[in-house]
């Protein structure tokens, strides 16, 4: 059974990285940032960033009946207007964690998806998916940076 005080956890943790991340990116020049490369399934860093912070506002709005796409990747040029979009989207994450029961999150439910489709979901599946999806995006683009002579470490999970 999760909690709302364990999700809350989850979810600072996961962000934890994510800021470790977006602050490694800083010294990416904007060539590198949007520069794109073959083999990834967004082809920049910026795309990436952009495209975990989205996938947890779609996931939210899921969770609350609405379904909010933002495609305007544009609209973040750099990791500056990156980071101002993830607290927005962290602090929504929150609120909504706030409010929840625990057997709200624990409870599958109907909810629509992308594509007009029903699925039965739990809360507590849906809140947890974009945090780990945080962490396969992570990867991808640190194996960019590592390819551009920018390798990083250190930002796993925090266990600490």
């Amino acid at each position: 059974m999760y909690t709302p005080a364990a999700l809350l956890d989850l979810h600072e943790r996961a962000h934890h990285s994510l800021e470790k991340l977006l602050a490694h990116c800083r010294q990416l020049s904007a060539a590198e940032r949007d520069g794109e490369m073959d083999g990834f399934g967004y082809p920049s860093v910026r795309a990436q960033i952009h495209h975990i912070i989205g996938a947890e506002e779609y996931w939210i709005g899921v969770l609350q009946g609405r379904l909010e796409v933002d495609e305007n990747d544009s609209d973040y040029p750099t990791i500056e207007k990156l980071e101002l979009y993830r607290k927005k989207v962290f602090s929504a994450t929150q609120k909504y964690l706030r409010a929840a029961s625990t057997e709200e999150l624990n409870t599958a439910r109907e909810m629509m998806t992308w594509g007009n489709n029903e699925r039965m979901l739990t809360p507590a599946h849906v809140v947890i998916r974009p945090l780990t999806h945080i962490y396969s995006h992570q990867g991808q683009i640190l194996a960019m940076c590592r390819l551009m002579g920018k390798p990083a470490s250190g930002m796993d999970f925090p266990i600490s």
